[in-house]
């Protein structure tokens, strides 16, 4: 049985949007595809994130139906893997309950369901969550206060490549920073199942200028649609019964 695809945006950033759209209009933007845009703060080493940049963080986790974390860069790998496995698990949860008021005309969720019967959904959901697809869009803030930050990213990508191999469903990245030095959003590493290409591009970054998280959000959406029509062109078969996870 075809189980679906999870499609979710990943933006690491520690700073605030200065440029273009706003990030929390585009987030929201994302939900309406399906897609989910969990947020990662990472604190400087001597103090934390400003309220601004708090307020943001957690705005545009909100608006994309996702999860936020503020943390220190030695928490960021645990804190990547945490937020991506967790996003899945909130997304199925939540297209469990939708199924749910479908099928009993009501408001009834998961909670509400007796003890037996939460258990069943439980283990559905750690099934699909373990065999659904999962298509990762990451977007790096790369603004001059990233510098000394990025080793730690990239460390935080690959062990997040390596503990999802053990999944039986596919898993695909692909990696863009903002700004790049070409242009406002580039792609570095394009669609993949294996983040440690990365090893040998993250060295060569270099940080500095505005901060468009929310032109990075819209670039995220359309490499998402991008994909999922491709690989529908290639369907032969029915796909998937879980509406915006086909």
């Amino acid at each position: 049985m075809h189980t679906g695809t999870l499609r979710q945006i990943l933006v690491i950033t520690d700073g605030e949007s200065n440029q273009g759209k706003s990030p929390i209009a585009a987030a929201a933007e994302a939900s309406e595809f399906g897609y989910t845009v969990n947020v990662i703060g990472i604190s400087k080493k001597d103090g934390h994130l400003s309220k601004e940049a708090i307020s943001e963080i957690e705005a545009i986790a909100s608006a994309g139906n996702g999860m936020s974390q503020t943390v220190f860069t030695k928490q960021l790998s645990q804190t990547v893997q945490m937020v991506t496995k967790q996003a899945m698990t909130q997304t199925l949860y939540g297209l469990v309950n939708r199924q749910l008021k479908k099928i009993l005309g009501s408001d009834q969720a998961v909670e509400e369901l007796s003890p037996e019967k939460r258990i069943e959904v439980v283990e559905t959901v750690e099934n699909f969550s373990e065999t659904a697809s999962l298509e990762l869009v990451i977007l790096v803030d790369c603004s001059g206060s990233m510098y000394d930050k990025l080793p730690a990213v990239k460390e935080a990508l690959v062990d997040l490549s390596i503990s999802l191999e053990a999944r039986m469903g596919e898993n695909s990245y692909t990696v863009y920073v903002f700004p790049g030095k070409r242009r406002e959003i580039e792609c570095l590493v394009d669609w993949t199942p294996d983040l440690t290409s990365i090893e040998s591009v993250f060295p060569k970054l270099t940080s500095g200028g505005m901060t468009p998280t929310g032109p990075a959000i819209e670039v995220a959406i359309q490499a998402l649609k991008e994909k999922k029509y491709a690989y529908r062109g290639l369907l032969t078969d029915e796909g998937s019964y879980y509406g915006e996870m086909e």
